[in-house]
C-alpha cells in the first residue's frame, strides 16, 4: 500500500473508557485527505466513538487527534471543518427542507442570498429542488437521508463523517445512496469517514478499509488487499462472502505442507516462523474450491446443503471431518442432489495459514 500523504486525519494512541468499559483501545490510524475511508467492523467494535471523538462530541482519555496537523484532541467542536451525518437522520421534524438546510449557515452567521444560493445549490445536486417546502415526516426514507447528507454538505466541512447512514433504507435505496454517496466524493474530493457494519458497504465504496475490533484497528488496506492478505482469522471472516472456510491442520517438520482429515497439502512457500507439529488452520475461499476433474488429487464429499442466490448456488459439502462451502454456477448447480457423493479439488496455492492458537496469520 503507497504511504500517505497530506493527513487529513491522524489518530495516536487515542484511549476512550466509559467505566470499566474501554471503547477506543491505542487506537492508532491516519487518512490521506481526499480519501473515502471507510471504518468496518461489527456493533460495539468503537466506530461511532471514533467518528464522535473525530466531531469533538466525545474527548479522549489519552493521545491525539490531529485535523489537518493540529491537534484537536481536547478541543471545542466549533472550528473542526468536520461535520457528522448520524444514522438517525435527526432532522428538525417542523422545519421544512429548505430551513433545514438554512439553519447551519444561519448558526455561521451566513447573508441571506449566500444562504438562498446554497441551499438552491444543494437541493439540486440532490434531486431535492422540488422537495423545498416539504416537511421531513412527509418525505421518503431516501428523500429523508438525502436531507440529512445536505445539511452535512452545505456546510462545505473539509472532513464528511458519515455514521452508518444507510441502515435505515431498503435494499434499493441503499444501492442508490451508495452510489450516490460515491459520485458525491468524486464531485467533491472531500475527505470522507463513513462508518459501516455491512461488507458490501465496505468493499463497495471504501478506497481504504480499517478493520476494528475491541477499539482498534486490526488491519488496513484496499479491499483487494485484505481479500488477499488477511491478518488473520477475524478478517478473514469479515472480508469475502461466503465467508473463508477454515480446515483444521498441523504443520509437518518440512515446514512446506501440513496434513488435515482431508488429506497433505502443500504450501506455496516454508513456513519459517511456524514450527513442527504446531497446529494450524487451513483457510480456502469457496470460490477457490471446485468439482475435481479426473486425474486430480480428489477430496471425497458429499452435499449436505443448497442454497441457490441466481447466477450462483452456494454448495455445503461434508468432507472428512469438516463442513466445506464451495461457489457453483447456477447452470453446473442444477444437477446437483442432497446427499449426493462428490470430488471435490483444493488449489494449495490459494490456501490463507493461520496460527490456531493466536488466530494470526503465518509468514
Amino acid at each position: 500500500m503507497s504511504e500517505l500523504k497530506q493527513p487529513a486525519l491522524r489518530f495516536s494512541g487515542v484511549s476512550k473508557s466509559y467505566g470499566s468499559v474501554r471503547a477506543l483501545a491505542d487506537l492508532s490510524f491516519d487518512v490521506a485527505e481526499g480519501r473515502f475511508y471507510v471504518l468496518f467492523g461489527p456493533s460495539s467494535v468503537g466506530k461511532t466513538t471514533t467518528l464522535r471523538t473525530i466531531a469533538g462530541l466525545v474527548k479522549p482519555d489519552l493521545g491525539r487527534v490531529e485535523i489537518f496537523g493540529k491537534d484537536q484532541a481536547g478541543a471545542s467542536i466549533a472550528g473542526r471543518g468536520v461535520s457528522m451525518v448520524f444514522q438517525s437522520f435527526a432532522l428538525y421534524p417542523h422545519l421544512t427542507v429548505y430551513e433545514n438546510f438554512a439553519y447551519p449557515l444561519r448558526e455561521e452567521k451566513l447573508g441571506r442570498e449566500e444562504i438562498d444560493k446554497r441551499v438552491k445549490e444543494t437541493a439540486t445536486m440532490l434531486k431535492l429542488a422540488h422537495r423545498l417546502e416539504r416537511k421531513p415526516n412527509t418525505l421518503s426514507g431516501g428523500e429523508q437521508q438525502r436531507v440529512a447528507l445536505g445539511r452535512s454538505l452545505i456546510r462545505r466541512p473539509k472532513i464528511l463523517l458519515l455514521d452508518e447512514p444507510l441502515t435505515n433504507l431498503d435494499a434499493k435505496l441503499r444501492h442508490d445512496m451508495r452510489a450516490e454517496l460515491k459520485r458525491l466524493h468524486r464531485q467533491f474530493g472531500m475527505t470522507i469517514i463513513f462508518a459501516t457494519p455491512d461488507e458490501l458497504e465496505a468493499l463497495s465504496m471504501g478506497e481504504e478499509i480499517a478493520v476494528m475490533r475491541d477499539g482498534a484497528v486490526v488491519q488496513r488496506g484496499t479491499p483487494d488487499e485484505l481479500y488477499e492478505n488477511p491478518a488473520d482469522i477475524y478478517v478473514a471472516a469479515k472480508i469475502g462472502s461466503p465467508h473463508m472456510n477454515m480446515i483444521k491442520a498441523t504443520v509437518n517438520a518440512d515446514m512446506l505442507s501440513c496434513n488435515s482429515s482431508l488429506g497433505r497439502f502443500g504450501t506455496k512457500s516454508k513456513l519459517k516462523s511456524s514450527q513442527k507439529g504446531e497446529a494450524a488452520l487451513l483457510g480456502i475461499r469457496p470460490g477457490d474450491i471446485r468439482f475435481a476433474a479426473k486425474g486430480e488429487a480428489a477430496v471425497k464429499a458429499r452435499i449436505q446443503m443448497l442454497e441457490p442466490l441466481g447466477d450462483v448456488t452456494i454448495v455445503s459439502l461434508n468432507a472428512g471431518d469438516e463442513t466445506l462451502r464451495m461457489v457453483v454456477a447456477e447452470s453446473s448447480a442444477t444437477k446437483l442432489k442432497l446427499g449426493q457423493a462428490t470430488s471435490i479439488y483444493l488449489d494449495s496455492k490459494k490456501f490463507h495459514i493461520f496460527r490456531a492458537a493466536s488466530g494470526q496469520a503465518i509468514a
